[in-house]
């Protein structure tokens, strides 16, 4: 009955459909794929932060010759939240949306065409340059955020074409 048991255990295990996404390390079909991608550039700060964090990740396992190309465009938004009576604005919200699309170099073809995003709460205090750093490490904080969001979204499509 045991053997039955641990059999059909098994059985179910392997039929649940979960295989891992980076099997064979850097040499694997999707870190191969990612490896693959080229970015194209981005304008702005934020443009720059998110496409050296993109390029740092795709490059993990080498750089073969591109095979896809990334285009992105970023929303990157400052907006007062909380105002005193005074009319000061004691708190702010850093939003930074990306619009991408993946791009088969070979074919044309569009593989991926979506959307994602991060934000993130800033305290307004007395010291401007207090202010002022808090934003600036908002973005990078946001960046990098944002570009593993993009990196892991690339990856389960070219997972799921392969």
């Amino acid at each position: 009955m045991r053997i039955l048991l641990a059999s059909l255990a098994l059985a179910t295990l392997s039929a649940c459909g979960l295989s891992p996404m980076y099997a064979g390390g850097g040499s694997g079909a999707v870190a191969q794929s990612l490896a693959a991608i080229e970015v194209a550039p981005i304008e702005g700060r934020a443009g720059w932060l998110v496409r050296s964090a993109l390029e740092e990740r795709f490059a993990a396992a080498g750089n073969p010759a591109p095979r896809y190309r990334i285009d992105i465009r970023l929303d990157d938004r400052l907006e007062g939240l909380a105002i005193l009576r005074d009319d000061t604005i004691s708190r702010e919200r850093r939003t930074l949306r990306a619009r991408y699309q993946l791009t088969d170099l070979s074919t044309g073809e569009i593989v991926l065409d979506a959307t994602d995003g991060s934000d993130a709460g800033i305290d307004v205090v007395s010291s401007e340059y207090a202010v002022i750093a808090a934003e600036q490490t908002a973005l990078e904080n946001l960046s990098q955020d944002l570009a593993q969001r993009i990196v892991t979204r690339v990856a389960l499509a070219l997972r799921d074409q392969r």
